[in-house]
């Protein structure tokens, strides 16, 4: 099984080793939001650019050639949204209405946001796949459970490429499928030329400038649905996410000074502000005599914006952050937030139209001996 690697510093998580250098890397975006970070317990939970799933907000669609379409709909409402995530749980609550007098049937998707399997960079698990089976994903309608069917796409970004990447003669699924490189190789001039202007070959300067895939494979579940006439449903998902994470990072006092572009990254996708980046420092500085503390870090993400694709917005949206253990630190990038526990923070909002991934980021701490 093959061990997630940390492109930013080449270490491998939770194998106790000590980072050893950095190359170069780029955290994907997140929505611009106002992050709010208490002076007692400051917000940090995970990410996963690629590590992980969470993941996302029902939404109606269409399946076409080369993948799944999401489209508005029409006339269901979203009357609230209950969303709670934790290392552990993921867990969605929906109440939708039908304000119409006619029952209305819909192909509903719920889609994972891609799996650490790109190598451009990214945070990446080399040639391993998670089973869509491995997050016990589960679904219940009026607390009766469902069933569904997984899907997977090939995506860049926000973009369907499935079609063309079934065309050109490689692997899919090249984190199973042998040897990427080889398949490169087999490829004319010509053709791996034309991959190349359509994007999904790239150079990593990670990995000697080789040819790497672009894409990564997004599993979607999909299900038909129908919506009673003049009736409301209750819709839950409940799920196991696979969170993203490093032994250290970038955090440090050191590092910042070193890489200050790396702090910028940690605040854009996870709004780690400067109360948040005290709390840092005075956890690591908290020390006994002849001990050092260190943390790490775990990723979550959940993708939001299917949330928008119903009538109007969601008209009571809740989300509960649970970051495990009292002293752990949390931040994610969402206005609002309270604190409603000694894990737990929460928002609520009204008329809410979501966008973008929640991306969530959390610090364990440890303290250890000094080793001369």
């Amino acid at each position: 099984m093959a061990r997630l690697i940390d492109p930013r510093t080449c270490a491998v998580p939770n194998d106790g080793k000590r980072p050893s250098r950095r190359p170069r890397f780029s955290l994907q975006d997140c929505v611009s939001c106002v992050t709010y970070s208490a002076a007692l317990a400051l917000l940090g939970l995970a990410l996963t650019p690629l590590a992980p799933p969470a993941l996302a907000n029902d939404s109606e669609a269409d399946i076409g050639i080369g993948g799944i379409v999401l489209k508005p709909g029409s006339a269901i409402i979203m009357q609230s949204e209950d969303l709670f995530l934790s290392e552990d749980q993921v867990r969605v609550t929906y109440r939708m209405h039908n304000p119409t007098d006619k029952d209305v049937r819909a192909t509903v998707a719920f889609p994972l946001p891609g799996q650490p399997r790109g190598m451009l960079w990214q945070w990446f698990e080399l040639q391993q796949k998670h089973d869509w089976k491995d997050f016990g994903f589960s679904t219940r309608v009026n607390g009766a459970p469902v069933s569904f069917t997984p899907m997977e796409l090939a995506v860049i970004g926000t973009r369907d490429v499935t079609a063309q990447v079934r065309a050109s003669g490689l692997p899919f699924d090249w984190y199973t499928d042998g040897p990427f490189d080889k398949s490169v190789d087999a490829l004319s001039d010509e053709k791996r030329d034309a991959l190349i202007r359509q994007g999904l070959l790239v150079r990593d300067e990670a990995f000697n400038n080789v040819y790497v895939p672009a894409w990564d494979v997004a599993t979607w579940f999909v299900r038909e649905q129908v919506f009673p006439a003049g009736s409301t449903i209750t819709v839950e998902h409940t799920y196991r996410p696979i969170p993203g994470g490093s032994v250290g990072g970038a955090l440090y006092p050191s590092a910042r000074k070193e890489s200050p572009d790396l702090l910028k990254e940690y605040r854009k996708t996870w709004c780690t502000d400067d109360s948040f980046i005290a709390g840092v420092d005075r956890r690591l500085a908290a020390a006994a005599p002849g001990h050092s503390v260190y943390y790490g870090e775990t990723w979550l993400s959940y993708v939001l914006s299917p949330g928008a694709n119903w009538n109007g917005p969601i008209r009571d949206f809740r989300l509960v952050v649970d970051k495990g253990a009292a002293e752990n630190l949390v931040s994610f990038c969402m206005d609002g937030v309270k604190k409603i526990g000694p894990t737990r923070f929460e928002v609520r909002k009204h008329d809410f139209t979501p966008s973008g991934e929640l991306h969530v980021l959390i610090l364990k701490f440890n303290e250890n001996d000094d080793v001369d």
